[in-house]
């Protein structure tokens, strides 16, 4: 576990990794509305609402957001990650109303029933011991508090490039513990209602060797740094047609209620 606990650490210490991946999908990506964009479509809020995110990361979601920050009588964007927390209050710092804390979501520092919206985006697969961390959010949660959760699926872009580069021994070591295929079940005993929503899109991708630095940014995929690089561009291009590479993607979000 504490090992887990650094590797997250070292992989979030600087926003450089996560900035990698992000650039990707909104280079690549064929569902022009966008993952953020469609996230913010999900959210139901009143006036008055208090909100609080964890994992933040690089709080770039929220610009331009000014509908549901002027809603909100309370607004805290967290991260485990202090590193990410000056990212985002740097690409936020327009908006005085928004809040900053390190928070780890084992530990919420929160009175019971105290927050409506409680947002957990791409970050449950990190935490070491996830019922804590679930029973922490729902501890916070006021009576028909919605928690918001969007993560990645088993069938993706990772298990796609895991299989194309397969006869060099790359393996997908993707951390699956919260997925949408195993999501519901786990949500199911802290929530009492769980809804799956799934949003529908994929890669197609003209120059791989930006898909080579994301695979580099994944610290899933640290068997290919005994690859020539040079290798690895030849076996993805290989699999382009008409000088595309199409990759699948599978994304969604679960939205709870207490």
């Amino acid at each position: 576990m504490i090992n887990e606990t650094n590797t997250v650490k070292d992989q979030y210490r600087s926003s450089d990794n996560l900035s990698t991946r992000i650039s990707i999908h909104d280079k690549y990506s064929t569902n022009k509305q966008g993952f953020g964009n469609w996230i913010f479509s999900n959210y139901k809020y009143a006036t008055g609402c208090s909100i609080l995110e964890l994992g933040c990361g690089t709080g770039n979601m929220w610009i331009g957001r000014d509908e549901i920050v002027n809603a909100s009588s309370r607004i805290v964007l967290s991260d485990f990650s202090e590193g990410m927390i000056d990212t985002a209050k740097d690409n936020l710092k327009s908006y005085d109303k928004i809040k900053y804390q390190v928070i780890d979501i084992q530990d919420i520092p929160y009175e019971d029933d105290s927050v409506d919206i409680v947002i957990g985006n791409m970050m449950l697969y990190h935490v070491p011991d996830l019922n804590k961390g679930l029973s922490e959010v729902r501890r916070v949660l006021k009576p028909g508090g919605t928690f918001y959760c969007a993560t990645f699926g088993e069938h993706g872009i990772v298990e796609y490039l895991s299989k194309v580069l397969g006869k060099y021994g790359v393996t997908d070591n993707t951390n699956k513990i919260f997925t949408l295929q195993n999501g519901a079940g786990l949500l199911g005993g802290f929530f009492s209602d769980v809804e799956r929503k799934d949003y529908i899109d994929s890669l197609a991708v003209t120059d791989v060797n930006d898909i080579v630095d994301y695979l580099y940014s994944l610290s899933s995929m640290t068997d290919l740094n005994q690859l020539d690089r040079d290798e690895i561009v030849a076996a993805l291009t290989s699999q382009m047609k008409d000088g595309v590479l199409n990759i699948p993607k599978e994304y969604g979000m679960f939205v709870c209620r207490k």
